[in-house]
C-alpha cells in the first residue's frame, strides 16, 4: 500500500516532442519561480539551481537543482521525468515530497509532459548541489507518503459538468499546471488539499498573514477585472500584486491572452465560497 507507482514505458508514445510549445508550459506551470537560484534574476532565472527554501508545519523542503546537467535531470529519461512530475516518485524509485505539487501535476497532459521535458533540456546547467530537506520523524519516513497519496492524490478534477472549452482550458491551467489550489486551498492536518473548501483562502505556510479566497463569492470581481490583474498586477481598487503572487503574474502575462481569459472563465465558474 505504500509503494511508489510503477514507472511508465514508453511515455507520451509517437508524440513529436515541441520544446517551443514546452515553454509555454514551464511558464504556466511556474518552474523558474521554485527552482531557479533564491538570488536569481533576469535570464538567471533560466538557470534551475534550486534552493529556494520552503517552511511548513511538516519541516523545511528545498527545492532541488532540476537543471540539464549531473546535479539535476541531466541523466533522466523521459519516462522517469514524466514518473517525477505525475506521480512523485524518484528515478531511484523513492516518494518526493507534496511540497513538489505532483498532487495537480497529475492532470498534465502526457502531450505536455514530453514537451516540458524537450524544453527544459534546452537550459542552462547548474552545478549546484541540492540542501537536504530538514525534517523530523515521522514525517522523514518517505514510504509513508504512499498512504498519503492514496488519500489526496486525486483522480478527477475537482470542477466537474458540462464546461464550455474556455472554462475546460481554464480548469487545466489552475487545477493542473499552475497549481493555484496549492496555496490557495485550506489543507488537512496531514497536508492534502481539502477539495470541499476550494480555492477559498488558507493560512500561509510561513505563518506570515493568510493566501486569500479567489472564489467569485468572496472575491466580487469580474472576469475583465481578472484578466486585467493577470496581465498588469493592479487590482480594481488599484492596488499592486505582492509577495510570491507577483512571480505568478509575471507568469501569468506571459502567457497567450486566451489563457488569461480561460482562468477568468474557469474561476467564474468555481463554486462560490463566502
Amino acid at each position: 500500500m505504500t509503494a511508489p507507482a510503477p514507472q511508465t514505458q514508453n511515455f507520451a508514445t509517437g508524440h513529436i516532442a515541441d520544446p517551443d510549445h514546452g515553454q509555454t508550459v514551464f511558464t504556466a506551470a511556474g518552474c523558474a519561480s521554485c527552482h531557479a537560484a533564491p538570488d536569481a534574476t533576469e535570464a538567471d532565472k533560466l538557470t534551475l539551481a534550486g534552493g529556494h527554501e520552503f517552511v511548513n508545519p511538516f519541516g523545511t523542503f528545498y527545492a532541488p537543482n532540476i537543471s540539464p546537467g549531473p546535479q539535476g535531470i541531466g541523466g533522466w529519461s523521459l519516462d522517469q521525468f514524466a514518473h517525477a512530475v505525475t506521480q512523485g516518485v524518484s528515478p531511484q524509485g523513492q516518494h518526493y515530497y507534496p511540497a513538489f505539487p505532483y498532487g495537480s501535476y497529475v492532470h498534465m497532459s502526457p502531450t505536455d509532459v514530453s514537451d516540458l521535458f524537450a524544453y527544459m533540456k534546452t537550459l542552462p546547467v547548474a552545478d549546484q548541489l541540492n540542501t537536504p530537506h530538514d525534517i523530523g520523524f515521522p514525517f522523514n519516513i518517505r514510504r509513508s507518503l504512499g498512504l498519503w497519496k492514496q488519500l489526496y492524490m486525486p483522480d478527477s478534477f475537482v470542477l466537474t459538468g458540462d464546461l464550455t472549452p474556455e472554462e475546460a482550458r481554464g480548469r487545466y491551467l489552475v487545477e493542473a499546471l499552475a497549481h493555484c489550489a496549492e496555496c490557495h486551498t485550506p489543507r488537512t492536518p496531514l497536508g492534502g488539499l481539502d477539495r470541499a473548501a476550494w480555492l477559498s483562502g488558507a493560512p500561509n505556510p510561513s505563518g506570515k498573514g493568510r493566501i486569500p479566497n479567489i472564489t467569485i463569492g468572496a472575491l466580487e470581481w469580474s472576469d475583465s477585472d481578472l484578466i486585467y490583474y493577470f496581465e498588469s498586477g493592479l487590482t480594481p481598487d488599484y492596488d499592486s500584486v505582492g509577495g510570491s503572487m507577483a512571480a505568478v503574474v509575471t507568469n501569468l502575462a506571459a502567457l497567450p491572452a486566451s489563457d488569461r481569459a480561460a482562468i477568468a472563465a474557469y474561476l467564474m465558474a468555481v463554486p462560490a465560497i463566502p
